[in-house]
């Protein structure tokens, strides 16, 4: 149901707006704005607990966050890097941990520190990983834009083919970011295409070019920290503390979401 449910999202009238939490209390913060689904972020997941993003050190804290937001009441999408592992089964493993806990989809990177994974080696994950759990959305990331990698617009669109029909549900290309080469990715990919939010390209064009998904990313957590930062600055010089900040009854109420009362607080 919840797969389903997720994966209708990504063929509806508009883009599948999809913003990023890194805890429980900003997940719970974006369901109960009315959000349809939410995602995690793993930069926001690493750089929480002081660790670095993308180098599999967060494997515990992401479990552990996706166990603790899986009943908000909205499909959650769990970004798990590479898989944390370097066997396809081990990857396997924890996305079948993940959809035990409720967990509706997945992002599955092809990025390897400055390079990429074969191409042949990273469908075959993404087989495996659909083969044993087909009711998660195995949403494949290829890195080729976000690597500045040459040639990076053909290198996509070919890698994001290869992942569609090894079995990829929807896919993922971070960087991309100008109308011709979005029109050659949805053109060819043959499955929901993701993007990221980005300055170059208005929403409404986004989904004119036929974008099925636009994710937040990290933005959320690095204007929380940018918020942070300049409130703490401007309260030291004087000025008064910003209006819209929700109270600490607001905040505290919080952890009720996904632990059995769904009540606003």
């Amino acid at each position: 149901m919840t797969f389903a449910r997720f994966e209708a999202l990504h063929h509806g009238e508009e883009p599948l707006l999809l913003p990023c939490a890194w805890d429980h209390a900003s997940a719970a913060a974006l369901a109960r704005a009315g959000f349809a689904a939410i995602g995690t972020t793993s930069l926001g997941v690493a750089a929480a607990a002081g660790k670095p993003d993308a180098v599999r050190a967060t494997r515990e804290e992401t479990v552990a966050l996706a166990r603790s937001i899986a009943g908000l009441g909205v499909p959650v999408s769990v970004d798990v890097e590479d898989g944390f592992h370097r066997s396809p089964g081990e990857v396997a493993d924890l996305v079948a941990e993940l959809a035990g806990l409720g967990i509706a989809g997945i992002n599955l990177e092809d990025g390897r520190g400055a390079g990429l994974a074969g191409v042949e080696a990273q469908a075959r994950l993404i087989g495996v990983v659909k083969r044993r759990v087909p009711e998660v959305f195995l949403n494949a990331r290829t890195d080729a834009f976000w690597l500045g990698l040459p040639g990076a617009p053909a290198l996509a669109a070919a890698r994001v083919r290869a992942y569609a029909d090894a079995g990829a549900d929807g896919v993922f290309v971070p960087g991309a970011n100008t109308e011709r080469d979005i029109e050659t990715l949805v053109a060819g990919a043959g499955v929901p295409v993701n993007v990221l939010v980005q300055r170059e390209i208005p929403l409404r064009r986004l989904a004119e070019l036929g974008v099925a998904r636009i994710s937040y990313g990290s933005l959320l957590f690095r204007a929380a920290l940018h918020a942070a930062v300049t409130t703490a600055r401007d309260i030291a010089a004087g000025e008064p503390v910003p209006d819209g900040v929700p109270s600490y009854e607001q905040v505290e109420a919080l952890h009720r979401y996904g632990r059995g009362d769904l009540r606003s607080p």
